[in-house]
């Protein structure tokens, strides 16, 4: 299995070419997994080379369509000319989840691209660095119009980052996206170690930051990066806003 990634017009796109059977699934889904996460605009799946031997594999397709619906919150298509690849993703509903198309043209401008706001910053492994990534989120979110949702983003962004400050060597680099009423806060780094979601048993103990942000987010994920290292997101969902006193007539 190799993936070779490149890009066409905005989005990136991953040439697959090789054997999609039991031993390779692992490597295809992860591969193209950590290849999201630096995708900021679109990813694009061409498989036009890859030979497929058992049909139900293809499930991995809409597996990572889902996946990175989350985070890193970008569209995903597939590339796939020829009656074969087309009919066999056809009859595995493959096509009801992933827009499979004949080229790259097609597949590039099948891709759904909501309205979105993307702000990043690297902060220093220096004492103050937690006030100047609540000042950030504070101030993005202000400008983006959801100031509502600053708490929590602010929460988050200061665990995630100080969680790299303790655990690892790396600048952590924080990424806010908002689109469609979602905000996605995630922090970067260069250590590939996963963030671990421990069990404690009282909240005096230390350690409890980050099942608090398990709690607030609707989901949250440790994504590790094709160029190395990993990328802890969490989801925040804007609340609808009501209007009125409230009062009945």
């Amino acid at each position: 299995m190799n993936l070779a990634v490149g890009r066409f017009e905005e989005a990136t796109v991953v040439t697959v070419t090789g054997e999609l059977d039991v031993g390779s699934y692992p490597a295809l889904r992860d591969g193209l997994l950590k290849i999201a996460t630096d995708a900021t605009e679109g990813l694009v799946a061409d498989i036009r080379a890859l030979r497929i031997h058992d049909p139900s594999l293809v499930s991995v397709f809409p597996l990572i369509a889902m996946r990175v619906g989350d985070w890193p919150g970008i569209p995903f298509t597939l590339v796939a000319a020829g009656s074969g690849h087309r009919t066999l993703l056809r009859r595995q509903v493959v096509d009801s989840y992933v827009p499979v198309r004949d080229d790259l043209t097609g597949a590039v401008a099948a891709l759904d691209h909501p309205v979105r706001r993307r702000s990043e910053r690297t902060f220093p492994r220096a004492e103050g660095s937690s006030a100047l990534v609540r000042e950030f989120v504070t101030g993005r979110l202000a400008q983006w119009g959801v100031p509502e949702l600053a708490e929590d983003a602010r929460f988050v962004a200061t665990e995630l980052v100080e969680n790299v400050l303790k655990h690892t060597t790396s600048e952590p680099r924080l990424r806010l996206d908002f689109r469609r009423g979602v905000c996605t806060v995630a922090v970067a780094d260069q250590d590939a170690r996963p963030a671990v979601l421990l069990e404690r048993l009282s909240p005096f103990e230390p350690g409890m930051g980050l099942k608090l942000v398990a709690q607030m987010a609707r989901t949250w994920g440790c994504s590790r990066s094709w160029a190395g290292g990993k990328v802890v997101w969490a989801v925040l969902v804007q609340r609808p806003r009501t209007g009125g006193d409230g009062s009945a007539g």
